[in-house]
């Protein structure tokens, strides 16, 4: 029985390797190519890489650390990580990992879990004051390392459960955006991983065997609205491939025209010109879609009339 295990454990591996090899490459393409199309991180930048200890920000700076090697433009990197005095939070982790892969790191101590325990009511979400806090303890802490871009570890599943949670809670069609000025005006934040889904760094993640963390503030609360968006995200996915990716794309790809914000668009202004416009209104045509073999759009039904 052991040795039948071995033969098959030897045959896995370099399978295992070949699917672990192929995951790096999409991850350094994804990133890279959110860096190149949103001039995330240009030459002589020192980002900033925040460091909480969950999977994604473990897996952005691992990835950042394989760009900058082969990069064609210098940059510094220095892991950030805010020490919020959570009972039971195992200190000494980030550091001796940070020391481990070799990266200039900073921790900084603020107890702000006692402030949010004090002020946020009991069973009430502590997010919101928490989230403020931090980033204004980031953006003070970025001032003095001389940083000239924070980065942050939201991926692409992150942007559209923000997308859904506006929609629903804040009536706003409004999203994480992969760069940013920060709210005091002084400070670029990046989001090198918003083209990565989370499957893949949950995977990334197990590959390496990053010494996870767990927040033991905010992520052991129950029915987050987040969490329930990303749920129906994942159900979603699962029952229709492809559709996260859709959405996603949807983001990059908005028509003002056809939304209803005079903000953005003149409707009162509007007058015929006389020009057809291959891009204007066909409010008559049936919805474009795809071309597709049967299968490949789970649920959709073409009935011709």
């Amino acid at each position: 029985m052991h040795a039948v295990w071995t033969e098959e454990a030897a045959a896995a591996s370099p399978k295992i390797e070949r699917e672990a090899h192929k995951l790096e490459k999409r991850l350094c393409r994804e990133v890279g190519r959110a860096i190149g199309e949103y001039n995330m991180i240009e030459a002589g930048d020192k980002v900033m890489v925040c460091l909480s200890g969950g999977k994604d920000s473990y897996g952005m700076l691992d990835i950042l650390l394989k760009l900058k090697a082969r990069a064609p433009v210098h940059f510094d990197l220095i892991a950030v990580n805010l020490d919020q005095k959570q009972p039971g939070f195992p200190e000494d982790v980030l550091p001796a990992y940070l020391r481990q892969v070799g990266v200039p790191f900073h921790i900084e101590e603020q107890d702000t879990y006692s402030i949010v325990k004090r002020v946020v009511p009991e069973g009430k979400t502590t997010c919101g004051l928490c989230s403020r806090l931090r980033r204004g303890i980031l953006y003070r802490v970025a001032d003095e390392l001389g940083a000239t871009k924070i980065a942050l570890g939201h991926h692409r599943d992150d942007i559209l459960a923000t997308f859904f949670l506006n929609m629903f809670f804040a009536a706003k069609l409004k999203a994480m955006p992969p760069k940013l000025v920060s709210d005091d005006g002084r400070h670029v934040v990046i989001r090198p991983l918003a083209y990565v889904p989370e499957k893949d760094l949950v995977r990334w993640a197990q590959h390496r065997a990053f010494p996870i963390i767990p927040c033991n503030l905010c992520g052991s609360q129950e029915n987050l609205q987040r969490q329930v968006v990303a749920d129906m995200l994942r159900e979603w996915e699962r029952k229709h491939p492809g559709r996260i990716e859709n959405m996603f794309r949807a983001l990059q790809n908005v028509t003002p025209s056809h939304l209803l914000d005079g903000t953005l668009h003149d409707f009162k202004a509007l007058t015929p010109t006389g020009v057809a416009d291959e891009n204007g209104d066909r409010a008559f045509d049936p919805p474009e879609l795809p071309d597709a073999a049967p299968g490949t759009l789970p649920g959709l039904q073409v009935v011709r009339l």
